[in-house]
C-alpha cells in the first residue's frame, strides 16, 4: 500500500490573466503524483490579501509544510 503525497497550491486565474507558473507547477505536481488540493486566487484583492498574509514580494514561491522553500 502506497501513501498518497499531497500538495497544496495556491495560484493566480484572473479574469484577463492566468499566471503560467500556476498552471506549471500543477502539472508537474501530478506528474509526480500528487494530489493537488488547488486554491484558485480569483480577483487582484485576493491575490494581494494572501501576499500580505505571508509577507510575500510576488506570488511566485514554494513552500513546504507552513514555511516558503526558495
Amino acid at each position: 500500500m502506497t501513501d498518497t503525497r499531497k500538495a497544496v497550491l495556491h495560484r493566480m486565474v484572473l479574469a484577463d490573466h492566468i499566471c503560467p507558473f500556476g498552471v506549471r507547477a500543477k502539472q508537474i505536481l501530478q506528474s509526480e503524483g500528487f494530489e493537488v488540493e488547488d486554491h484558485i486566487l480569483r480577483t487582484r484583492e485576493e491575490v494581494d490579501a494572501f501576499k500580505a498574509e505571508r509577507g510575500l514580494a510576488t506570488k511566485n514561491g514554494r513552500a513546504s509544510g507552513r514555511e516558503k522553500v526558495d
